[in-house]
């Protein structure tokens, strides 16, 4: 069996370069407010549901708020697992 690559995780204390500082921050607000949307996405669709059920679900919220249905899918799938990689995109 093949295991997933594993990802370089990030150091534990701050950049030293204060331009990959400001980048990590910004990531790191990025995937707040990812998680956050994720959290509303999973209360208007529970996670009981799956991507096909919550997709009838959850497209006039996205529609309603101006957010495409597949980033609000994947919001959700980012606050139940906690890993960056369910959003689509490395965050």
């Amino acid at each position: 069996m093949t295991s997933a690559p594993r990802r370089p995780r990030r150091p534990a204390g701050p950049p030293a370069d204060p331009a990959l500082a400001a980048l990590c921050a910004v990531v790191d607000d990025l995937t707040a407010g990812t998680h956050a949307m994720g959290e509303l996405m999973l209360e208007v669709a529970p996670a009981y549901l799956s991507d096909t059920d919550a997709a009838d679900v959850l497209a006039p919220l996205c529609e309603a708020i101006g957010e495409e249905l597949e980033q609000g899918l994947a919001a959700r799938r980012y606050a139940m697992s906690g890993d960056r990689r369910a959003h689509g995109t490395v965050l």
